[in-house]
């Protein structure tokens, strides 16, 4: 008991600390080191090893040798995922084929005359092309400069078209987004199966369910201010060089997706292509592609070095956050406070699906909270793999609800970076962009939980 009270504790003061907007490296680094300390002195009886790593003959140093064994397991794992996932998505940036792929798609949506239609649709386009462009942000940035104006001249309000686009990254879905990296690890299944078994039959209910609430969402809100519908001539506005990016680029972004889902148990089982090799194997075609284009090697041979460089941002911002976490949830078990929370809630009744829901809320108010999804889920889904076990489920039963729920709490995030920034596009409030987003997030929610329950 005293041990689960000092671990909420300090895990209240950890939540407090990133909410306030401290670095929630440092601080869950913190977290983790304390809980780990505290485990020492007062609970020696605990192992403070990670995993089986052998003591170094000192308890204390054992503490940061802790930290050591997570670091060096997290980036030759999941970490090295993550960061050739980002340098991958940095070099589609560079040489413009994710714009490509972009205009490629949104292309046909210019035919229907029907704006709302269009912008009910524009979200599940939006939201399939998140799976080939992992960065939420970017993504978003994207369909500002391409599709925002469409919708606009359509007849929607810069407000709804904002919206819309803020909840582009609604679910993370696919192998090159690194939460759903990580939700397969801890579930124990390739990635390539947990997207297609798992992601991808509750998010075609979740996209239909959304797009339904975006239509009828934006039309009230729209008449609600006021916004009277006048559609304009739909002519695409590019620039010089992006006129420049041949169409067949529009596939680079989505051949290491493809290659993942053919090379696997579910196509061609013989083969096998995990994602950091489909990644490499990405970047060097759009790398001959870029020389067959441009005729400049010296020029392409720099360009790759954007691949680098996005896999060094990435450790920066995304592992090095997964390392910090991992520390802390590891914290957590070492000082036995996730053993009591599982006593506890059994003995007072709860069952497996309260305590998913338990923690998928969890994971969506910190989401909330603190704009990020990438920090909330890191920070908590260490824990479930030993909560589903303990209750005799699958893993995945509990990962996936909580992981889908950190982009959807993201998007309803007054602070998140994508929703500050399509507020601006918008020429209004995040605010005011989140009372549009909410709706549809709400509905999407619940039937993300109802259709993991009923389906797995």
């Amino acid at each position: 008991m005293t041990a689960f009270i000092i671990a909420i504790v300090i895990t209240i003061i950890a939540a407090w600390l990133i909410i306030k907007n401290y670095q929630p490296q440092t601080v869950l680094l913190l977290a983790g080191l304390s809980l780990l300390t505290i485990t020492a002195i007062f609970y020696p009886d605990n192992s403070i090893l990670y995993e089986k790593a052998k003591s170094t003959g000192s308890v204390w140093i054992d503490i940061f040798a802790f930290a050591k064994g997570s670091l060096s397991t997290q980036v030759a794992g999941i970490g090295l995922i993550i960061m050739a996932a980002g340098g991958f998505a940095s070099y589609m940036d560079h040489i413009k084929a994710s714009n490509a792929m972009v205009n490629v798609c949104i292309r046909p949506l210019q035919i229907i005359k029907a704006p709302y239609l269009i912008l009910a649709l524009g979200y599940i386009c939006a939201q399939m092309l998140h799976v080939a462009i992992s960065s939420a942000a970017g993504l978003a940035m994207l369909l500002l400069v391409t599709f925002f104006p469409v919708l606009v001249r359509l007849g929607v309000s810069k407000a709804a078209a904002a919206s819309m686009i803020g909840l582009c990254a609604f679910m993370d879905l696919g192998p090159a987004v690194g939460t759903a990296n990580l939700a397969a690890k801890h579930a124990g299944m390739e990635t390539a199966i947990y997207f297609a078994h798992y992601q991808m039959p509750v998010a075609v209910a979740v996209m239909l369910v959304v797009s339904i609430l975006v239509f009828f969402t934006a039309k009230y809100y729209d008449k609600k201010d006021g916004h009277v519908v006048v559609v304009q001539d739909v002519t695409k506005v590019e620039n010089a060089e992006e006129e420049r990016v041949p169409t067949f680029y529009a596939l680079l972004p989505i051949f290491p997706v493809a290659l993942v889902l053919i090379f696997s148990p579910l196509i061609i089982d013989t083969i096998k292509i995990d994602v950091v090799t489909a990644m490499i194997l990405g970047t060097m075609t759009a790398f001959l592609c870029e020389l067959l284009v441009k005729r400049d090697f010296r020029a392409c041979c720099k360009g790759v070095q954007v691949f680098f460089k996005g896999m060094g941002s990435m450790f920066t911002s995304i592992v090095s956050l997964l390392v910090c976490a991992d520390i802390y949830a590891q914290g957590m078990q070492k000082i036995g406070a996730i053993d009591y929370l599982l006593v506890s809630v059994q003995n007072a009744g709860f069952g497996f699906v309260s305590m998913t829901i338990l923690m998928t809320l969890l994971v969506g108010v910190t989401a909330v909270l603190t704009g990020s999804g990438v920090a909330a889920f890191f920070s908590f889904s260490g824990m479930a793999p030993s909560i589903a076990s303990k209750f005799g489920q699958e893993a995945v039963h509990m990962i996936l609800p909580m992981q889908l729920m950190a982009g959807m709490g993201r998007s309803i995030s007054p602070v998140a970076g994508i929703i500050i920034a399509v507020s601006k596009a918008g020429e209004c409030s995040p605010f005011m962009i989140v009372r549009r987003t909410l709706i549809p997030a709400i509905g999407g929610i619940i039937t993300m939980l109802l259709v993991n329950f009923m389906l797995f």
